[in-house]
C-alpha cells in the first residue's frame, strides 16, 4: 500500500456549475473557491504533505470571455494580496508556474515579491499554475534545450529524459503522487503532462466550492490504497520490501 502523498496536485473543478446552480453569476463561483483553497492549504499542511500544487488558470482558460478573465485575474490578485501575509507567517513557499508573458505587469510584480518573501520558507511549498499548459511545459523546455545545443553548450547526445525535467516548470520538485480532480469530469486537461506519469488520478464529484476537509481525506484514504509498481511486479515490490 501506498504512504501518505508527499505532492499532492489539484485540478479546482466545478466553480462555475456551482454558482449557476444557485442562480448566481459564475464569478460568484470563483470568489467561494477562494476560501476552499485556504482550507486545502491548511489541511495538507497539517498532514505533512510537503509539496501542493493547485491548477488555478490554464492557457486554454484565455479562451473564455474576456469579462471572466479579467475578473479571474482580479481574483487572483486580491486573494494574493490578502493572503500572502498568512501564508507567510505559516511558513507555506509560495511559487508560481506558467507563462507570465501571458500576465498583466501588476499581477507579475506581486507574483514576484511573493516568491521573494516566502522563498526561505521551510514548510508547505505551495505551486500555484497560472497561465499554465502541459504541452507548452514541455515545449518551453525544448526550447531551452535547443537553445543550449545551438550555442554549443550542450550536446544532442546528453538531452535525455533527466535533461529535459530539469528545464521543466516543476524542475527539481517530485512529481506529484496524486492528482485530485474536483467537479465529476474526468480528464486531466493539459496539466502537467510530463510529470503524472506515474500520478495516481482521483476523480470527484463534489463541486471545488463544496470540496471540504472530509473530501480530501477520502482522496487520502484512496491513495493509501494504491500499489504504486512504477512499471515492475507486485512480487518485486514485496521482495524489495522485506530486503
Amino acid at each position: 500500500m501506498a504512504d501518505s502523498p508527499q505532492h499532492v496536485a489539484i485540478i479546482m473543478d466545478g466553480n462555475g456549475r456551482w454558482a449557476r446552480a444557485r442562480g448566481m453569476p459564475r464569478p460568484a463561483g470563483h470568489r467561494a473557491s477562494v476560501k476552499v483553497v485556504r482550507r486545502v492549504v491548511e489541511e495538507c499542511a497539517a498532514q505533512h504533505v510537503r509539496f501542493l500544487t493547485l491548477f488555478a488558470f490554464s492557457s486554454e482558460n484565455w479562451q473564455r470571455p474576456a469579462e471572466e478573465v479579467g475578473l479571474l485575474m482580479g481574483l487572483f490578485l486580491d486573494a494574493l494580496v490578502r493572503e500572502i501575509g498568512d501564508l507567510h507567517k505559516n511558513q507555506v513557499r509560495v511559487q508560481f508556474i506558467g507563462d507570465r508573458a501571458a500576465l498583466g505587469a501588476e499581477l507579475i510584480e506581486r507574483m514576484v515579491a511573493a516568491e521573494q518573501l516566502t522563498q526561505g520558507n521551510s514548510g508547505l511549498t505551495l505551486n500555484i499554475a497560472v497561465a499554465y499548459g502541459g504541452r507548452w511545459d514541455i515545449a518551453q523546455a525544448c526550447r531551452a534545450l535547443a537553445s543550449e545545443a545551438a550555442a554549443g553548450c550542450l550536446a544532442p547526445a546528453a538531452i535525455d529524459e533527466g535533461a529535459i525535467a530539469a528545464r521543466l516548470q516543476l524542475a527539481g520538485i517530485p512529481d506529484p503522487d496524486l492528482l485530485i480532480r474536483t467537479g465529476g469530469e474526468q480528464r486531466i486537461s493539459n496539466f502537467l503532462l510530463w510529470n503524472f506519469a506515474y500520478t495516481e488520478l482521483y476523480f470527484c464529484d463534489t463541486l471545488w466550492p463544496e470540496f471540504s476537509a472530509q473530501d480530501l481525506a477520502t482522496a487520502f484514504e484512496y491513495y493509501a490504497q494504491r500499489e504504486r509498481r512504477f512499471g515492475k511486479t507486485s512480487a518485486q515490490l514485496a521482495a524489495s520490501f522485506n530486503a
